[in-house]
């Protein structure tokens, strides 16, 4: 089955460019280049993943996010043209999983369109659980429960929230978890995954000063205490 894409992108010379290559590579795409209209068709659309440029007529393409993002749980994947830091904070602020500044790489895309979408597509056991303390994560459902309370996730923070869980009590480098959840090598500065950790530890209540659930090894990565 087709994943369904919808590509936000007002540009009818890099949109048709986009579209074409990710057709060619088992995706159903449909491009919008106005951000309400997108907004709209975000939230009432099925769509499995949405790419949405910063740039649109109508409400910039961090405003679309930041509309959407409580009620739409698929990826979203930011694009930027000018590719400054503020951009891709702000991006990852207001909910979106990943940004890339352009010109658009479509290999690049595509390899972090599918490691998004994967853990999406995994069938995995209803019973299966993982449980740190108080927190329990259920892979088949995608759910992420604190003393039975729901925590709600975007699809790329419970992917981290997982892969955490599971090697709970062991400090995970930065540059695995970059590499096993992007698919994409770690270059030392990209900070969309330390953005990523701070999201989830405000959703699960962690002090971000003194952090109890997720914390900071200096110099290597993080560790989910038991």
């Amino acid at each position: 089955m087709q994943n369904r894409l919808l590509l936000v992108e007002d540009d009818p010379h890099l949109a048709a460019m986009v579209c074409d290559f990710l057709h060619e590579n088992g995706f159903e795409v449909e491009i919008e280049n106005d951000g309400e209209l997108a907004a709209k068709r975000i939230v009432h659309d099925r769509f499995d993943a949405v790419v949405l440029d910063i740039g649109l007529p109508g409400m910039n393409g961090i405003d679309v996010c930041r509309e959407v993002r409580r009620q739409f749980n698929g990826p979203i994947l930011i694009l930027t043209a000018r590719g400054e830091e503020i951009d891709e904070v702000v991006a990852l602020e207001v909910g979106a999983d990943d940004f890339m500044s352009k010109p658009v790489r479509p290999r690049a895309l595509l390899a972090r369109l599918k490691n998004h979408l994967r853990k999406s597509d995994s069938q995995m056991l209803e019973e299966d659980q993982i449980v740190v303390g108080d927190l329990i994560v259920h892979p088949a459902k995608r759910q992420v429960t604190i003393a039975g309370t729901t925590v709600d996730m975007t699809t790329a923070e419970f992917d981290l929230i997982e892969y955490l869980a599971i090697r709970a009590g062991s400090v995970v480098a930065r540059k695995d978890i970059y590499v096993d959840l992007l698919g994409l090598p770690y270059d030392g500065l990209d900070r969309s995954i330390d953005l990523r950790v701070s999201r989830v530890r405000r959703k699960l209540g962690d002090d971000p000063n003194q952090p109890t659930r997720i914390k900071s090894v200096r110099g290597v990565g993080y560790l989910m205490a038991k």
